[in-house]
This record gives C-alpha cells, sequence and structure tokens, in this order.
C-alpha cells in the first residue's frame, strides 16, 4: 500500500516536473512555507524580511514584504489552523508572529540565542524554537512567554510535532531522527535514518511516514527509492 502511494506520488512528480522562478528578496531564501489553506507561500531570507505570496490560479502574486528583524529570518512556519497568522525565527534572538491582514507584527518573543528553526503545535497553543545552541525553548502562543526549555546534547537541525500532538521529533547532525514524548519530553525512540547529518523533517497528514532529507525515501515497509529525501515510521528502526 505504501509503496503504491510513493509510486503514484513519484510518477505525478515526473509528469508535473515544471518550475517557474519568482523574485522575493534580495538575498539567498532560508525557508518557504505553505498557510494551512494552501492559498498563500511566505518566505524568509538572509535579507532579514519574510514575504508573503497569494496563489491566483496557475501564478504566485506577492502579496506584502514583513519587516522588522534584525538579522536572517532562517525559518518561519504558519498557524496550523489559522491562514492569517505566521511566525519567524531569525538570527537577532527573536521570533516575531504576524496577521497578514494587517501586514504587521503582532507579537515579538526575545530569545536566548540565535534562532535557526521553528514549529508551531497542531493544536496552535504553543511554538517550539530551537537556537545555534541546540537549546529548544517552548512559548505559549497566546501569552508569548516561555512554558518550557530543553539544552540537548547533540546538534539539533529540525523540530516538529506528531499531528496528535503528543510526541515530538527532532533530527540531528548524527543522522538520527529521535522521537520524544511531549509534553514530558522523554525520549521514546531513535531512529537511524541517514549516514550524515540529517538536516530537515515533517510528518504526513496521516502520521505514518516521516520523510527527512537528505539521501533516499524508505516507505514504512522499508523499501528503497530514488529520491533525495527519507521516510520512515514511529517504530520502524532502519534497513
Amino acid at each position: 500500500m505504501a509503496s503504491q502511494y510513493f509510486q503514484t506520488m513519484q510518477e505525478s512528480f515526473k509528469n508535473n516536473n515544471k518550475s517557474r522562478e519568482f523574485q522575493a528578496h534580495s538575498a539567498k531564501v532560508h525557508s518557504v512555507a505553505w498557510s494551512c489553506d494552501g492559498r498563500r507561500l511566505a518566505s524568509g531570507s538572509f535579507d532579514k524580511t519574510a514575504s508573503v505570496f497569494v496563489l491566483e490560479k496557475d501564478r504566485l502574486v506577492k502579496e506584502n514584504n514583513y519587516r522588522g528583524h534584525g538579522d536572517s529570518v532562517d525559518q518561519l512556519c504558519w498557524h496550523p489552523t489559522n491562514p492569517d497568522l505566521f511566525v519567524t525565527a531569525s538570527g537577532d534572538k527573536t521570533i516575531r508572529i504576524w496577521d497578514v491582514r494587517t501586514t504587521k507584527c503582532i507579537a515579538t518573543v526575545n530569545t536566548k540565542g540565535e534562532n535557526i528553526n521553528i514549529c508551531w503545535s497542531p493544536d496552535g497553543q504553543t511554538i517550539a524554537v530551537g537556537n545555534k545552541d541546540d537549546v529548544v525553548t517552548f512559548i505559549d502562543a497566546k501569552s508569548h512567554r516561555s512554558r518550557a526549555e530543553e539544552q540537548f546534547k547533540f546538534e539539533v537541525n529540525e523540530i516538529s510535532w506528531n499531528n496528535d500532538n503528543d510526541m515530538f521529533f527532532l533530527t540531528n547532525g548524527n543522522g538520527c531522527i529521535n522521537i520524544l514524548s511531549y509534553p514530558e519530553l522523554k525520549p521514546i525512540q531513535s531512529i537511524n535514518a541517514h549516514p550524515s547529518n540529517c538536516i530537515c523533517i515533517k510528518l504526513t497528514r496521516r502520521d505514518d511516514t516521516l520523510p527527512s532529507a537528505v539521501q533516499t525515501l524508505w516507505s514504512v515497509c522499508g523499501t528503497w527509492m530514488s529520491w533525495s529525501v527519507c521516510a520512515a515510521c514511529p517504530g520502524w528502526t532502519g534497513p
């Protein structure tokens, strides 16, 4: 079943392999993300700004540019259910929450380090942000105050919740995906996903696969496919 699903996806990408370029920033882009309704695409850049595009039929139209950070916008993400809110993480040691209806920053939260990754919990109540010192801070999305802070002994590259909001995932510099319970943050499992640095992770909406960069794609049953990502499921330790 899973193998057939991935083959269908691969065939779809092959048959619709078209690309267009859109000018969004004056420097390199670090992060892109779609809003929960799929209507807007946000991008964050080394030029210290974020941009938002609106999808109109077969093209993207630039809606607004968001300024305020004092350093590069290294990652951003949208609210899981509100298509008007997104949050940015910056090297200026802050995160900022933006509302596309007002085009203004509605909250700025100071953090201890230079931020490089960020995610919003599925219930919309918590924002997790990680910095260059491998500290992950959990921030209340309403009060904008820190709920918890966790220092890790390994290089943390990206973070994510599962859809049930009871597990927290990290990719690390050893090529592993670490799975923790949430909110306890107790280790559940470590998946040896890659032979080198594991850069990013994204769970599917079904919660049964977790694609991660950068070498291969594994289905939930452990078959290999020649894509530039890897997928595994909780409970599977790899080939």
